[in-house]
């Protein structure tokens, strides 16, 4: 699930409104891995894909975030005879790299490495599985049995897997649908948008019939991820372990950004951030709509806007008249890494499959929409029969769940921190969001020449 080291899904509290973490998702980055030559990197005459640190007794020490400190707690209380040293960090939040900082610490220490690492980002395994000094295991050459593999959602995987390695377990998953405010929709006598063209037509209604309502947001950091990645913009494709496609001004582009510029100056698309401390005071009764991931129903309807319970409803994520079959976005879904250091191997793949797939965790306690298929299906029912939800949430954010279009990439870098430094510094000037297409296509390139991709446009 999503940067919840400041926050998240239903007892989110505040996320930080600048630069969100680098939560690309679902785009398989599908390039091929370097094999290593130190202790920890793959082998192949290893049990299971790597040289395996030598095996001891001791704490299994695990990093998570604020949010999912309660999945390190719900399973020490199923274990209690398993030792864990819980340690809380950002969890990657915001663009941040602490995880990389620090492994490249203990790397020329040569100690230090946790166990196991939760990420509010996928893209750990984009410079973690890499090279020598290789930090995370692969889970799909027999540490993790395939039927656990198997249990996860169609895509899950995607964003950890390197030239068909996998490397971590999702924990959540993020896909874009609509949130509307149903009791709003009907006294205004309004029909629920299916396609982008509709919303946004919609949207200039709103803006003369009803001004002051809001239909959308777009001052967050992650607002690429519901409309650039829900038109199929080609502005971050990952094609190689260092190889990246931008093309930031393509058409596909340009029409998403040409719906939020109309949207943004008649003002029912919101420049506020989500979480920032006015939005919900100033605007927090008067959203008639939003575009988001299955985290928002938790973290931005019932923890922050407080919308009274019966009205929330959710549409079917909107597409584009022409997508066939219709695409999605995905804004996070946190994932679980382990270790190829870790001196307790048995104990850390116990963990990351319990937290990532138990009931306990993923269904009674977990925020968000989780990645393993069958506690899913628990959760989506535990969230309709709370009687919160206004009418059917289970169908479309399931089969949103299917839908997040698989080539936006997950490269090392974070495209949240480039968008947040580039476009809204310009949309706060005054600048449209289509006229700084090439300066957003400049700045990817930048940032993924200075990580060390080979880009190509």
């Amino acid at each position: 699930m999503r940067r919840r080291s400041h926050a998240s899904r239903p007892t989110l509290a505040i996320i930080a409104a600048a630069v969100l973490l680098a939560v690309t998702a679902c785009g398989p980055p599908s390039p091929a891995g370097t094999a290593g030559k130190g202790a920890g990197t793959p082998a192949a005459d290893s049990k299971y894909g790597f040289a395996a640190a030598p095996q001891k007794d001791g704490k299994l020490v695990v990093w998570v975030d604020s949010t999912r400190l309660d999945a390190a707690k719900a399973y020490q209380k199923a274990h209690p005879g398993v030792q864990l040293d819980i340690v809380t960090y950002d969890g990657n939040a915001n663009g941040s790299n602490t995880l990389k900082t620090k492994v490249q610490l203990f790397n020329r220490a040569g100690e230090g490495w946790p166990d196991v690492v939760f990420t509010t980002d996928n893209n750990t395994a984009s410079w973690a599985s890499q090279g020598d000094d290789a930090f995370v295991a692969p889970l799909n050459k027999g540490l993790i049995d395939e039927a656990t593999l198997g249990g996860f959602a169609k895509g899950a995987l995607d964003v950890c897997t390197v030239d068909g390695t996998v490397y971590c377990l999702r924990n959540d998953l993020a896909q874009v649908v609509l949130w509307y405010n149903k009791k709003l929709l009907g006294k205004f006598g309004y029909e629920l948008p299916e396609t982008w063209e509709e919303y946004q037509a919609l949207g200039e209604k709103v803006a003369a019939e009803h001004p002051g309502y809001i239909v959308g947001t777009a001052g967050d950091a992650w607002a690429p991820e519901i409309y650039m990645w829900g038109a199929e913009c080609p502005a971050n494709q990952v094609t190689g372990a260092k190889a990246i496609t931008v093309k930031a001004t393509d058409p596909k582009c340009v029409r998403a950004a040409k719906m939020m510029d109309k949207l943004v100056a008649n003002k029912t698309m919101s420049m506020l951030p989500l979480f920032g401390p006015d939005f919900a005071k100033n605007q927090g009764d008067k959203v008639l709509m939003l575009p988001g991931p299955a985290w928002y129903g938790g973290a931005v309807f019932q923890g922050t806007l407080k919308t009274p319970k019966g009205e929330l409803a959710v549409g079917d994520a909107l597409r584009w008249a022409d997508q066939s079959p219709p695409v999605t976005g995905n804004v996070g879904g946190g994932t679980w890494w382990l270790s190829r250091h870790t001196a307790r191997l048995d104990a850390a793949k116990d963990f990351i499959t319990w937290v990532a797939t138990a009931d306990a965790y993923q269904v009674e306690l977990s925020p968000g929409y989780p990645a393993h298929s069958p506690a899913a299906t628990k959760w989506i029912k535990k969230q309709q029969d709370s009687g919160y939800y206004a009418g059917d949430i289970a169908a479309p954010i399931t089969a949103a769940a299917g839908q997040v279009w698989p080539r936006w990439g997950s490269p090392e870098f974070s495209q949240e921190a480039v968008w947040a430094k580039t476009v809204i510094p310009g949309q706060t000037a005054g600048k449209t969001v289509e006229s700084l297409l090439p300066e957003w296509q400049t700045a990817i390139e930048r940032q993924a020449q200075v990580s060390g991709y080979q880009v190509s446009k």
